[in-house]
């Protein structure tokens, strides 16, 4: 069965936290990853911030969330979260609480963090919000943990995320999460955000952090490195993907990824080593194997530099 992304629209909704995650999603699709997206609301002739008409949308009761689902609450003007209009939306408060105690994943970008705390879910949790926002949520709801200078947050299948643009970044974090870092990165990739950043931790990545360019014939051999780890890799196969000379592959590698290709291909496979000891049921030469590796010694080489 599918995974439903739903989307709260809120009155006054802020067009670019919406249509940043929104289009995440939708890219991910196109990856077929089985997902699906849902819009609902609860007040009709929805308008943005800018005045751009919505149109009428399926109210939230109707909308049917399961376990592991997401439901995604996008920002909107501050003056309308705080007004007593929204509080007075019993009903919605509580279908956010509930959904939240039935394991459904509720997420907010930028001030979508105030409704999250106005239904309780968020007490005791780390969150945060727009770098503007981050001391008037914790003065307003002093129950919850608002984390300063971070991109997202996750705690306990929350997510919160910070001002507009890190909304995309906490949907590849969530995509990355479902499907794995290279799916992620194939996403990234289709959206032109080639710097993924993530929310409030350092990881190092061969992965992230040697395709911050936009070359095209370097990502198709970085791709195929990847995905054929496990085979026979020669300087000349790789040119002919990347459509160049040898010398030339190596020269425009070592530029754009800031590592030589071999390089590049010991990190990748130093990374592929490391989740496969995490399989108690693979022996060193299965592993080995499956990183393109002659014997086992090479994987005491790699992982001690």
């Amino acid at each position: 069965m599918a995974t439903k992304f739903v989307f709260l629209l809120l009155p006054h909704i802020h067009l670019m936290d919406l249509a940043g995650p929104d289009q995440v999603i939708f890219e991910a699709i196109g990856y077929e990853a089985d997902f699906e997206i849902q819009y609902c609301a609860f007040s009709d002739n929805l308008r943005s911030t800018a005045g751009l008409p919505l149109g009428k949308m399926p109210h939230f009761s109707e909308i049917s969330l399961k376990a592991g689902d997401f439901l995604i609450v996008a920002g909107a003007d501050i003056r309308y979260l705080h007004s007593e209009a929204l509080k007075a939306e019993k009903a919605l408060l509580e279908w956010i609480a509930n959904a939240y105690q039935a394991k459904v994943k509720i997420c907010s970008i930028c001030s979508g963090a105030f409704l999250l705390a106005l239904s309780g879910i968020l007490d005791g949790r780390n969150c945060t919000t727009h770098w503007k926002r981050t001391q008037e949520l914790q003065a307003c709801f002093p129950k919850v943990k608002v984390i300063e200078n971070v991109l997202f947050t996750e705690d306990n299948g929350i997510f919160t995320s910070a001002g507009i643009a890190s909304g995309m970044d906490m949907a590849l974090h969530i995509i990355e999460k479902l499907k794995g870092e290279y799916f992620a990165h194939k996403v990234a990739r289709e959206l032109v955000l080639y710097n993924r950043r993530k929310g409030n931790y350092a990881q190092q990545s061969a992965l992230m952090n040697h395709r911050n360019h936009i070359h095209s014939g370097i990502h198709k051999v970085q791709d195929w490195l990847h995905e054929h780890l496990d085979k026979k890799i020669s300087l000349f196969e790789l040119a002919e993907i990347a459509c160049m000379s040898e010398r030339n592959l190596s020269r425009v590698f070592k530029r754009e990824a800031g590592v030589t290709v071999n390089e590049y291909l010991t990190l990748l496979r130093r990374e592929r080593i490391l989740e496969l000891k995490k399989n108690p049921n693979l022996t060193k030469r299965a592993i080995a194997q499956q990183c393109g590796l002659k014997s086992e010694r090479h994987i005491n080489r790699i992982l001690e530099n």
